[in-house]
């Protein structure tokens, strides 16, 4: 993955084997505050969905954003999000691992990010279109009835239902131009996205 200073990701990965990856509640929650511990530092988190088999991240790099050179391979671009990513997935696996007194590898063994910046003409309606997939996805597989049921994801915060902190949502609705309004933003949530736009996101 090549993160760049002020450019759009939307990075996802799945279980191995489209495994599950969560396992009860508890499950969630540490792989929340281990999204909180990996990310904030170089970026913002602008959506995000933990499903049972994968997750969704949108999120923006910081604008001081370092992406350091090896000295002994002047070419190459080192990441610290790619550390810390992977820091992330590997920690979480091995308590996981632990706990269900499983053995191998619990995701995928590449973690992909999809630039939306690559285009700054449509970079508003990509990032928009990502963030509204990303919040459909519990609605789609048919886990809830409505999006706001879904604890792991978050909608519940954008719809002022709690009181979350893990995106900055005040840059997320500069970018997007989301509704202030509760229900107008309801709405907008509820848009059908063609799947000719969705194959972009990835």
């Amino acid at each position: 993955m090549q993160f760049l200073p002020e450019h759009t990701y939307h990075v996802y990965n799945q279980g191995n084997n489209q495994a599950p990856i969560f396992f009860d509640r508890e499950d969630y929650l540490l792989f929340v505050e281990k999204m909180r511990k990996a990310l904030m530092p170089n970026a913002s988190i602008l959506a995000w969905c933990l499903m049972p088999n994968h997750f969704h991240w949108l999120i923006q790099v910081n604008e001081d954003y370092e992406v350091l050179h090896d000295p002994n391979q002047m070419t190459r671009k080192l990441n610290p999000l790619n550390k810390d990513i992977g820091t992330l997935l590997s920690s979480y696996s091995q308590l996981i691992n632990k706990k269900y007194n499983r053995t191998g590898s619990l995701f995928r063994k590449r973690t992909k990010a999809k630039s939306l910046s690559e285009d700054r003409n449509g970079s508003r309606n990509q990032g928009i279109n990502c963030f509204l997939y990303i919040h459909q996805n519990p609605l789609k597989a048919c886990l809830v009835d409505n999006m706001e049921e879904w604890e792991f994801s978050s909608f519940r915060d954008y719809l002022g239902i709690r009181n979350g902190d893990l995106c900055n949502q005040a840059l997320a609705k500069e970018l997007f131009k989301l509704p202030v309004k509760p229900n107008e933003f309801h709405k907008l949530s509820l848009k059908t996205i063609p799947d000719h736009i969705t194959k972009k996101l990835f």
